[in-house]
């Protein structure tokens, strides 16, 4: 059952640019371009681009801050704008920069002024807030005021907030931008729970792609308010052709570095003393085979495809005229 559905949505700001000293016109400018997709309850959604791209806009739109230009778009059976009171119910947001938490206040009270606000049953908002507390370790500052919170600390009371009226989609704005390492794993791991329970459906943008390696099954990329990939991580490597690589270490540098059939050489680093290989069609055997032989080999490793490789070249890539499955 999809709870969220946009058909041919778009977006459209009325810009006014230079014409002269001083004249100005005005421009149209699209930031989302006939975006269609479905998310399926319970799924785990990243939702990436470049900075532009029309993320934060789509986002925008899906909560009802923003009207669309043209198309339909649909969260919770609720159409966003008009039914954006009832929608409020039904989902959470933690956007970067905007908080909901009452500055001055302990974060406890917080938590007990949202409970009033969402008119959740006392039981319900109890054993929600019990479970955060556990998994997000927030015991520790309940009752200091949230001006004075890390920023980890913060945005671990940001979750819990979003989620104490219980919402059927959390949309999620860079939620671990600026955390220290120790903060960063534990809403990881707090994420990762939640997707586990499948009672949420997440949508996760972020520039920070561990996140989304970490944490979602389906990927989809925009670019110029386009979707260009829609599918697994796994689908976008097998589509751009994302290679394992091999990584040989030796004790001194050849004065012609092997090349074995299927695996090309595609670095040579620390002044020859270190070989990358690309491997195609080889395995690491023909890789250690071809360079047995002729020199010592002083360690060999193997680096996994990164994501941020692969989507650099995505982004880079021409924008199609449709949208690309993954």
């Amino acid at each position: 059952m999809s709870v969220i559905e946009m058909a041919g949505l778009r977006k459209e700001f009325t810009v006014r640019v230079k014409a002269g000293r001083l004249r100005r016109t005005k421009r149209t400018v699209t930031a989302v371009d006939g975006i269609d997709l479905r998310v399926q309850r319970g799924e785990m959604l990243g939702y990436i681009g470049p900075n532009g791209a029309g993320k934060s806009t789509t986002l925008k739109m899906l909560t009802g801050v923003l009207t669309p230009s043209a198309g339909e778009v649909r969260v919770c059976g609720l159409r966003p704008v008009p039914d954006r009171t009832r929608l409020a119910l039904r989902i959470g947001v933690v956007f970067g920069q905007r908080s909901q938490l009452w500055w001055d206040l302990p974060l406890r009270d917080s938590f007990d002024l949202l409970r009033h606000v969402y008119r959740v049953p006392a039981a319900e908002h109890a054993a929600r807030l019990r479970r955060c507390r556990d998994l997000l370790d927030l015991d520790g500052f309940l009752d200091v005021p949230v001006r004075q919170l890390s920023l980890g600390q913060r945005m671990r009371g940001e979750l819990t907030a979003a989620l104490l009226h219980g919402p059927e989609v959390l949309f999620l704005d860079e939620p671990t931008i600026g955390l220290d390492v120790v903060s960063r794993q534990a809403v990881r791991d707090f994420l990762a729970e939640l997707g586990r329970a499948g009672d949420t459906t997440l949508v996760l943008t972020t520039h920070d792609l561990a996140d989304i390696e970490r944490l979602c099954h389906r990927l989809v990329v925009i670019d110029h308010g386009r979707v260009v990939h829609d599918g697994t991580i796994a689908e976008l490597h097998r589509r751009y052709g994302s290679r394992r690589l091999v990584v040989a270490e030796l004790d001194a540098a050849l004065a012609e570095a092997p090349a074995p059939p299927g695996a090309p050489l595609v670095g040579v680093e620390a002044d020859g003393r270190r070989l990358v290989y690309a491997l195609e069609s080889a395995g690491v055997a023909e890789v250690v085979s071809a360079l047995a032989g002729l020199a010592a080999l002083r360690d060999i490793s193997i680096e996994e495809p990164r994501i941020e490789d692969v989507v650099t070249r995505l982004y880079r890539a021409p924008v199609p005229e449709a949208r690309a499955g993954g």
